[in-house]
């Protein structure tokens, strides 16, 4: 069981997410009080789960009424640079569902991550449907390796069946356009893709784009929500 400690404002909580045969884990859930879903969201592969990227999000979707758990990979918890390997990352993931699920069981559930951590949660996704997820939100899926565009990375999508949201920058070095857009129509209708013009991998755009950082956010934002309540109403 996840345990969990009261913070100020009764709107976030502290958790730790129990992965068997590893420590515990860290989490921060943000839940609205007229939550009407939650999204439970993995960090990029260099930063955690208190990133300002991650807790933009949290509060733009508190915001919105979808709640969000972020959590550290063991490797980030431990304060180590590589990366976990699948397995274990997969694990994290099945473990942070399964603690959402016992903090708001009565909540619609969706996952996801940025970078890194959707491709994890997609692979978790691909290996055993994870209880109770409706959906999947990536932000920034990272396609291949930068200036190596592939798609050795998304066989695995073919085998995730529930609804996908891919929110990419048409200047992603990890997405090359024409290669992401490809693949995700291969998916068919239960994939989605939504570009931004001018944003990199971490949706930064230029000045030259007449848009700023903050403007691009509060987009991607509503498009989750708007996707999520898609989802609800149709699923």
């Amino acid at each position: 069981m996840p345990c969990v400690r009261q913070m100020a404002g009764h709107v976030l909580k502290e958790v730790a997410a129990d992965i068997p045969g590893s420590d515990p884990v860290p989490g921060l859930l943000n839940r609205p009080a007229a939550a009407k879903a939650c999204l439970v969201l993995a960090h990029g592969a260099g930063a955690g789960m208190r990133h300002p990227f991650l807790q933009t999000v949290a509060n733009g979707l508190q915001a919105r009424d979808v709640a969000m758990l972020r959590y550290d990979f063991p490797y980030m918890a431990k304060g180590a640079r590589r990366p976990d390997p699948p397995k274990v990352a997969a694990a994290c993931v099945r473990a942070a569902v399964a603690a959402a699920a016992g903090l708001a069981p009565s909540l619609p559930l969706f996952a996801g991550g940025k970078s890194f951590g959707g491709r994890m949660t997609s692979t978790a996704q691909a290996e055993a449907a994870l209880p109770y997820v409706r959906g999947l939100v990536f932000l920034g899926f990272p396609l291949h390796a930068a200036k190596t565009p592939s798609i050795a990375r998304v066989a695995h999508l073919a085998a995730v069946a529930v609804p996908m949201l891919f929110l990419q920058g048409s200047r992603d070095a990890l997405a090359e356009p024409a290669l992401i857009e490809a693949e995700v129509a291969k998916l068919g209708a239960r994939a989605t893709l939504v570009m931004t013009e001018d944003a990199d991998h971490s949706f930064h755009v230029p000045k030259r784009s007449g848009r700023t950082d903050a403007e691009v956010m509060e987009s991607l934002l509503d498009t989750i929500a708007a996707w999520i309540d898609a989802v609800l109403l149709h699923g």
